[in-house]
């Protein structure tokens, strides 16, 4: 029976990368969604037509009763979920320095960017525990471990989802959940493409060990390395995926 792997904000974008590469290593995977339901059944085909499985499912990652729903349909059809990527983009970052940041907007960003972690991870953990196996993978970034540029916000809410996912990962490794952070530096998306121009775009590239930016498919990679149980001792470490940027210049405020 492949194994069953439920990837949050998976319409579109890295999320939608992330189940094509997952669907064609063996895994029956689940496009979680909030609003794009024809995005979400797009991915689901193209899933299906390279030979994978797939199917769709709808539920607000920050919403405990949706994600009670979402869960509960699962474990209904598949009886399982043995993996859980934790992906959906729940609050957009306002990047601004803390002397134009307002604390409304502050607070939203990491209030949502945990809400969207921490009710789905404590409703997957219960089965999985149950099962005596299981995989988290949060997708995190780079910006927790920078400063400068805006990221006061951005930064502040990744750091704080990488020491809840370490906190998740001691609490349950003993019965058999295992859990991996994935962080990825700055990527080539339809969300980044304001920010990333093209010459910002060519100096992430200069300075890459890739010789260009970093894609979703790089990124989608790892999450897929992430996901092998062979990884099970690695639990509540962080796979960094940078192409490098942050040992040949010291990272980004370094440039």
């Amino acid at each position: 029976m492949p194994p069953t792997t439920l990837i949050t904000g998976a319409a579109r974008g890295l999320g939608a990368a992330i189940a094509r590469h997952l669907g064609t290593r063996g895994h029956h995977v689940i496009v979680n969604y909030r609003t794009g339901a024809a995005d979400a059944a797009e991915t689901v085909r193209g899933i299906e037509a390279a030979g994978g499985l797939a199917s769709s499912a709808r539920g607000d990652v920050t919403d405990p009763s949706a994600v009670d729903e979402l869960v509960t349909g699962i474990l209904a059809t598949h009886g399982r979920i043995d993996t859980t990527v934790i992906n959906a983009n729940t609050a957009p970052p306002p990047f601004a320095a803390l002397a134009d940041l307002s604390w409304a907007a502050f607070a939203a960003k990491v209030t949502g960017e945990l809400a969207g972690a921490f009710h789905i991870t404590k409703r997957v953990l219960a089965p999985m525990r149950a099962q005596g196996a299981g995989r988290i993978i949060f997708i995190g970034s780079t910006a927790a471990d920078y400063v400068g540029e805006g990221r006061l916000a951005h930064g502040t809410a990744k750091s704080a989802l990488a020491t809840f996912a370490r906190h998740v990962a001691a609490e349950n490794a003993r019965d058999g959940v295992s859990v991996l952070i994935v962080a990825p530096g700055a990527v080539r998306t339809p969300a980044t493409a304001q920010v990333l121009t093209s010459e910002r775009g060519a100096v992430l590239a200069r300075e890459s060990v890739l010789g260009r930016m970093l894609e979703l498919e790089d990124v989608a990679a790892a999450v897929a390395l992430a996901a092998d149980p062979a990884l099970g001792a690695a639990t509540g470490t962080t796979l960094r995926v940078d192409g490098g940027w942050s040992v040949l210049v010291g990272g980004p405020a370094a440039n």
